[in-house]
């Protein structure tokens, strides 16, 4: 038999590929076994069509894609009942890459019509060398549809492979590794399992795992987004929901389409009708899972953006290369139209349910702080994501919406006014309300982590500018107040002047404001700079050089003022102090000397027991 063993040379490139292939191109090594099912059940979809479209052998009832661990021998060997190969197509196939079974075998399905074409997944040549990453030494024994011959191909990788006559009874083809020393776990058949369920699930060909001498069934075979949607019960989409989220729930959304043109791929998504139990902010990035020809690719192609990942589901095409890695994915041209399109049916579906308010508010409440991420990072869509944005109020119940809201506003008005808190009790609270519910002006109350950042890129919605009551000088003096106001304490200039020289190390400016009604003073931004949540962000996060110093704002007509507006200037140094503190307080900071604020409180408290002392 040694005498009918042929010896040959990879081509060049071929051992160019292999160092390629086991050393940069994939990222995980159990790839292979994704690589090597699906050659396998691509040489079965090629069988199953030939027998349609000539006189060949058809394909056995039950082939299936076979799984074979030995421990003892160290081998692990996938077997099929494909359309197999001759000793040229064994030479030609796995000895250069210049030409490829699956790319030649394409190029004759140009021709056939749409329904007889079976669904091929890879190229046979790029994706076996894979097999290198965790074998040695790689056997291919092969006997082609409508040939007695079988042969043998076999290599170590290292340059040379051999060819050989062999015997195999039906057509098909048996691929054996020899399993390298660092490699057990691939001799696991639950490990096994796991990565078939993993990465070839939804293939239509049967997988099967040898354990303890049985078969044992391990992928789904129903590629459940590539059915119309016709055919599929909404058990079925609730169970896939399920499998493929790990979600207990049900979806909120369902968005099944086919994509066809220039572009084709399937998309089953679902938007989740609960939060995640694991906090969104802990993964920013989408994973929605990438399929090429079912098989599955990575969930991590990022297909949405990050203020869309709370959507789960699969995309499946025709038009990525299986054989790449994750990474060399990125740079694909067609991945970017794929992520252009999915994104935009997204937004779409969004839309039409805010519009006809479809249990929209369930949806914002469990993923609107996701959602506003997108008017700081997704400039290009920013008008879009406007329009699916919803606040709470300070004059309607519930939530609303910015459309809503220009809908309400008083005529002469011109922005749209909003406050930023940590929670909604401090903004209904606010003192900083108090001017804008007097003249019957709205607030939008925002209170998520991330509204102290997205109003100023969005800027503007239908031309009404986004304002902060917090920042600057608003002048409301266009707008009466309601049941009218009294007059300001006489000698209020110099009492704002003295206040202001007592606090200069402390505050920006002190100055009037006929925003407040209840309150002795508030705090504001002092001038062009970040508004005050945002101040009080940067100074946790201990960039205080950049948070600016605030302005008080004094109310000339309430009783506190009145009383010490006319106090010599060496009180008032003490009381600019604890006016100060006040208004600290009251937007939920700490007085700047919590003891010194407590004792003067204290005495206070006692004079006021006390009158005569």
């Amino acid at each position: 038999m040694s005498e009918t063993i042929e010896r040959h040379e990879f081509g060049a490139e071929v051992g160019r590929l292999l160092d390629l292939v086991v050393h940069a191109l994939y990222s995980e090594r159990e790839i292979f076994l994704r690589e090597l099912v699906a050659n396998a059940a691509d040489a079965m979809d090629r069988r199953r069509f030939e027998a349609l479209t000539s006189q060949s052998s058809a394909l056995p009832p039950d082939a299936k894609v076979r799984i074979a661990p030995d421990k003892e021998a160290r081998t692990l060997t996938v077997s099929d009942a494909g359309i197999g190969m001759a000793k040229e197509d064994l030479a030609s196939s796995l000895g250069t890459i210049a030409r490829s079974g699956t790319r030649a075998f394409s190029q004759s399905l140009e021709a056939a019509k749409a329904e007889d074409r079976p669904s091929l997944i890879g190229q046979f040549g790029v994706g076996f060398y894979s097999a290198f990453m965790v074998a040695d030494r790689v056997t291919v024994t092969s006997r082609k549809v409508g040939s007695e011959d079988a042969w043998t191909w076999a290599s170590d990788g290292q340059g040379s492979y051999t060819l050989e006559p062999a015997q195999r009874a039906e057509p098909g083809t048996d691929i054996v590794l020899h399993v390298k020393e660092d490699a057990d776990e691939y001799l696991e058949p639950y490990r096994l399992d796991h990565l078939v369920r993993k990465w070839a699930d939804f293939i239509t060909v049967p997988v099967a795992i040898v354990r303890d001498g049985q078969d044992e069934a391990a992928n789904q075979g129903t590629a459940l987004w590539r059915k119309p949607k016709s055919e599929i019960t909404e058990e079925q989409y609730a169970e896939f929901y399920r499998s493929v989220g790990m979600n207990f729930d049900k979806p909120w959304a369902t968005l099944h389409w086919r994509a066809e043109g220039q572009l084709e791929f399937s998309a089953l998504l679902f938007v989740p009708g609960m939060k995640p139990f694991q906090p969104m902010e802990d993964e920013r990035r989408s994973k929605v899972r990438l399929h090429v020809r079912r098989m599955f690719i990575t969930d991590e192609a990022d297909l949405l953006p990050s203020w869309l990942r709370f959507v789960q589901g699969v995309v499946d095409t025709e038009d990525l290369p299986l054989n790449v890695s994750r990474e060399m994915l990125q740079a694909t041209p067609a991945l970017a139209k794929i992520r252009k399109a999915v994104t935009g049916r997204v937004i779409t579906e969004l839309t039409s349910r805010a519009k006809k308010n479809e249990d929209y508010e369930t949806f914002w409440e469990n993923f609107g702080p996701v959602i506003k991420e997108g008017i700081y990072e997704d400039f290009e869509r920013r008008s879009e994501i406007a329009t699916l944005l919803r606040f709470r109020s300070s004059a309607v119940e519930g939530w609303t919406s910015l459309a809503d809201y220009i809908g309400r506003m008083k005529d002469g008005q011109e922005a749209i006014y909003y406050l930023v808190a940590d929670d909604q009790e401090a903004l209904k609270s606010s003192a900083q309300l108090e001017g804008f519910r007097a003249r019957g002006l709205e607030v939008l109350l925002l209170s998520d982590h991330v509204d102290a950042f997205w109003p100023e890129q969005l800027g503007s919605f239908e031309g009404k500018a986004l304002q902060s009551v917090t920042k600057g000088n608003l002048d409301l003096s266009k707008f009466a107040p309601e049941g009218g106001e009294a007059p300001p304490a006489e000698g209020i200039e110099t009492f704002v002047a003295a206040v202001k020289a007592a606090l200069t190390e402390d505050v920006a400016d002190v100055r009037t404001t006929d925003r407040l009604v209840d309150s002795a003073v508030v705090l504001s931004s002092g001038g062009a700079g970040p508004d005050l949540q945002m101040q009080r962000l940067l100074r946790r996060a201990g960039r205080a050089s950049g948070a600016g110093k605030p302005a008080l704002e004094i109310n000339p007509r309430h009783p506190l003022i009145r009383a010490f507006a006319d106090a010599p200037e060496s009180e008032i140094a003490e009381v600019a102090g604890t006016l100060l503190d006040l208004a600290r307080i009251q937007d939920g900071d700490s007085p700047r000397d919590p003891a010194a604020f407590a004792r003067r409180v204290a005495t206070a408290l006692a004079a006021s027991r006390n009158p005569a002392n």
